[in-house]
Order: C-alpha cells, then structure tokens, then sequence
C-alpha cells in the first residue's frame, strides 16, 4: 500500500485514504445537507465523496424501539454490520469517531484488530472512554456507567490539540508553573461534578459532559437517545479544522449539525427514519430539494 496523506491537494483531488479520490468543490460544498436513507446505500449512491472526519454513534442492538428500525438484529447480522460500518468509515474518511455500547466491547475490538492488520502502519488506533457517574442501576450486578469512544485515524493526518485545552488544575491553583495555554485533555470523557472519580482517574482528564437525560437542555423528546453535544464537539475540535467536512451516518437528533454549525465545519447527516429526518429539518429550517435530501445553503 503506498503512503497516503490527507492534506495534499492536486487539482480537486485529495489522498485521504488507500487510494486517490475526485473531492468536491468548496461551493458544491458549502452547505449542510440531510439524506434520509441507509448509511451503507449512502456510501453506494455517494460513491465519489469523501469526509475530513465521520463521528458515528450507530444503534446499540439492545432493543430500543425506534419507529422505523430493528434493535433487535440477530447478533451475528449485527456483528457483520459493526464490521461493515468500520470498514466503510475508516476506507472514506481520514479520521473516525466510533460510539458504541459496550455490550459489543470484545467484537469491535476483534475488528478493529483485523482493520489494523489490514491497513498496517497506516491507521492510528485510540481508544477513549465516556464515563457516566449516572448510569443505568442494576440491582444485580454492576451497572453500565461507560460507553467506549475509539478514534481511528490515517496516520499522516493532522490534530488540533490547542482547539480543545481547557484550563488545567494548576491553573485553577494558582500554580506558576502552569502552561498559560491551558491542557490538552485526557482520553476519558466524563464529569467534573463527581471530584472523588476525577481524583481516582486524573488530576484533569475528567470533564463535565453528562449524559442527555430526560430533563436536559439538548434533550430531543421525540427520539430515543442522543449524546452530549459537548463531547462531540471536542471530538470534532481535535480532528477537523473550521471549514471542513463531518459526516454522521446516524443522525438522531441532528447532535452532529448543531455542533458543526456552532463551530463552522460544514456537516452531512445520514438518517435511516424519515420522521427523523422530519424533525431535523423543521428545527434547522431546512429546505428540501427531492424526497430524500434536505439542506443549508
């Protein structure tokens, strides 16, 4: 496989991943755009494009009643679409922001093991954690209070850390020593609230993006889950730059575009369940060119 990398530019076309690609123009572009349709018949009728980076936060297969998707897929077609998913974002994008519950922990490892054999040296594997010191109660046994977060990333592509440093606990102490820049946070993504936990992990690696319950400000009623807007807005901080594009092959509650449009990346959002689709459209006054796609010019 040759050495690839995302930041060389040659007449509209853009190495970002194992081979050559046609990007689109910067007007063609300048938009958010919404599609109602399934993710991986996205990727086959969008065949030529390609994104800076793709945060996708896929359904958990743990039952949940959407309106118009199984939750209940037979764990060996869930599993085959877990590798699906992977392949595809890793192969059009140069970086990956992949959410998934962790029920699934050992077979998303097994296949991102088998993409990292298959890309060798290429790719760049960082796994992260989101804590929840609100988490699902079990009498039972112990509770689920995390949700793995894994970053894979083309090696030759850029981070921007300074995007996303926060003020550090020597700066919070008056410490001289502290770096006037602030710190670069950690790989867990949890809550300042909970101070024992932050000290158990890290004197700075713990921050406060809690879970979207049910009396949350970001909490979109209509729909059975979503994260935290500022969780996924580091994410995206870290690995695009303004300008560039996201795309989110699971769009729920439009968390993706409301960040993106805060922060000035341009987002596409893929979501299977019209009446979804619906109610992103009507909050971000969208227009709509054909059946299947909305937009912001």
């Amino acid at each position: 496989m040759p050495e690839v990398s995302c930041s060389t530019r040659r007449a509209g076309v853009l190495q970002a991943g194992p081979r050559w690609y046609v990007t689109e123009s910067a007007d063609t572009m300048n938009k958010h755009q919404l599609f109602n349709m399934d993710c991986l018949h996205f990727f086959k009728v969008e065949d030529d494009r390609r994104w800076d980076t793709i945060f996708a936060d896929p359904p958990d297969n743990i039952g949940l009643k959407y309106d118009n998707y199984s939750d209940n897929l037979p764990t060996s077609d869930y599993i085959n679409l877990l590798h699906k998913w992977l392949q595809l974002f890793v192969e059009r994008s140069r970086c990956v922001w992949f959410s998934y519950n962790a029920k699934w922990w050992a077979q998303v490892g097994r296949i991102v093991t088998e993409l990292e054999a298959h890309f060798g040296k290429h790719i760049e594997i960082k796994p992260c954690v989101q804590i929840h010191t609100f988490g699902q109660h079990n009498h039972h046994d112990l509770g689920n209070n995390h949700r793995p977060l894994i970053r894979i990333k083309w090696s030759s592509c850029p981070l921007y850390p300074d995007a996303i440093r926060v003020e550090s606990w020597r700066q919070k102490h008056g410490d001289k020593r502290a770096d006037p820049r602030g710190r670069v946070p950690g790989d867990v993504f949890g809550f300042a609230d909970d101070n024992e936990l932050a000290m158990a992990i890290s004197d700075d690696d713990v921050y406060d993006f809690t879970r979207v319950t049910g009396n949350s400000k970001q909490r979109r009623k209509w729909h059975k889950t979503q994260l935290n807007e500022g969780l996924v807005e580091r994410c995206l901080k870290l690995t695009t730059a303004p300008g560039e594009h996201v795309l989110d092959p699971f769009g729920g509650t439009g968390t993706t575009l409301r960040v993106c449009k805060r922060i000035d990346r341009h987002c596409t959002l893929v979501e299977i369940d019209p009446g979804y689709c619906t109610q992103i459209a009507a909050e971000h006054e969208m227009t709509h060119p054909n059946r299947r796609r909305w937009e912001i010019p």
